[in-house]
C-alpha cells in the first residue's frame, strides 16, 4: 500500500505540481485548498505525512499544525511546512508548534521529493521491540509511545525520536550539532536553536519540574546529557 500525503495548498498551479510529482514517485495524494475538511478526512484515514502551506484562505497552516499536534490520533504524523515565509522566527514558530521540516517557495521538485522521503524515513519504526523504562517513565520505541507516571503522553514524531536517542545513550554528552545529525539528518530547516526548542518540549513532558530537570540535563558549553537514575 502506498504512503499517502495530505497537501494543504490554495495555489492551484503549485498543488497540481506537487501532486503530480508525488504521485509519480508512488505516493497517494489528497489536496485541500482550505483547512475545512483536512482534519475530519485525516481522522477517517490518517495520512503518512502532512504538507501544509502556511498562508491559505479560511485559516492557516500554523493553526492546522497546532490542532494536529493536540489531536491524540494524529499527533505523531510528520508535518512539513511549504511556504514563502523563510525567516528564522517563522521557522522557530513552526518548530514550537511541532513541525518536522520546512520547505520554502520557490522550490525544486527534486528537493521536495527528497525532503518528503527523508522525513518519512526518519519516522520509520524499528523492526524489533525495544522499551526503556526508569522510575515513572516508559519509552516504547516499537509503538512510538511515551508513558509518564502511568499516563500515555502525546509526543510528535521528532520529540519521540530525540528522547529515544538520548535515553539510549545515558551519561553521554551530545552537542547540538551531533543531535541535529543523529535525529534530523539532512534537514536544512533545523538549526542548533531548534534542539533547544525540542529539549524544552521534552522536559515539559517527562520532568516533574522542567526548570530543574532530573533526566535531561544541560551541560553548559557542551550540549545535553540524559541521566537515568540507578535503581535502589
Amino acid at each position: 500500500m502506498s504512503q499517502t500525503v495530505f497537501v494543504l495548498e490554495d495555489d492551484t498551479d503549485i498543488s497540481r505540481l506537487v501532486q503530480h510529482h508525488l504521485e509519480a514517485s508512488g505516493f497517494g495524494v489528497k489536496v485541500f485548498s482550505t483547512p475545512a475538511n483536512l482534519i475530519p478526512d485525516a481522522e477517517r484515514q490518517p495520512p503518512s505525512l502532512f504538507l501544509l502551506d502556511i498562508m491559505v484562505p479560511g485559516g492557516d497552516g500554523l493553526d492546522v499544525c497546532r490542532r494536529l499536534r493536540s489531536h491524540p490520533a494524529l499527533a505523531t504524523v510528520p508535518i512539513i511546512f511549504l511556504t514563502a515565509r523563510a525567516g528564522e522566527n517563522e521557522r522557530v514558530l513552526g518548530l514550537e508548534l511541532g513541525a518536522d521540516d520546512y520547505i520554502t517557495k520557490p522550490f525544486a521538485t527534486r528537493e521536495l521529493l527528497a525532503r518528503v522521503k527523508a522525513v518519512l524515513r526518519r519516522f520509520e519504526r524499528p523492526t524489533t521491540p525495544s522499551v526503556i523504562s526508569f522510575e515513572d517513565v516508559v519509552i516504547d520505541a516499537s509503538a512510538m509511545q511515551l508513558k509518564v507516571r502511568g499516563e500515555l503522553t502525546t509526543t510528535t514524531a521528532t520529540e519521540f525520536r530525540l528522547l529515544d536517542y538520548l535515553a539510549r545513550h545515558p551519561g553521554r554528552v551530545f552537542s547540538r550539532d551531533h543531535l541535529l545529525d543523529a535525529v534530523w539528518g539532512d534537514s536544512r530547516f533545523v538549526t542548533p536553536r531548534s534542539v533547544d526548542v525540542y529539549v524544552r518540549r521534552i522536559r515539559e513532558k517527562i520532568e516533574v519540574d522542567a526548570e530543574n530537570p532530573r533526566y535531561l540535563k544541560t551541560v553548559r558549553g557542551a550540549g545535553y546529557r540524559f541521566e537515568i537514575p540507578k535503581a535502589g
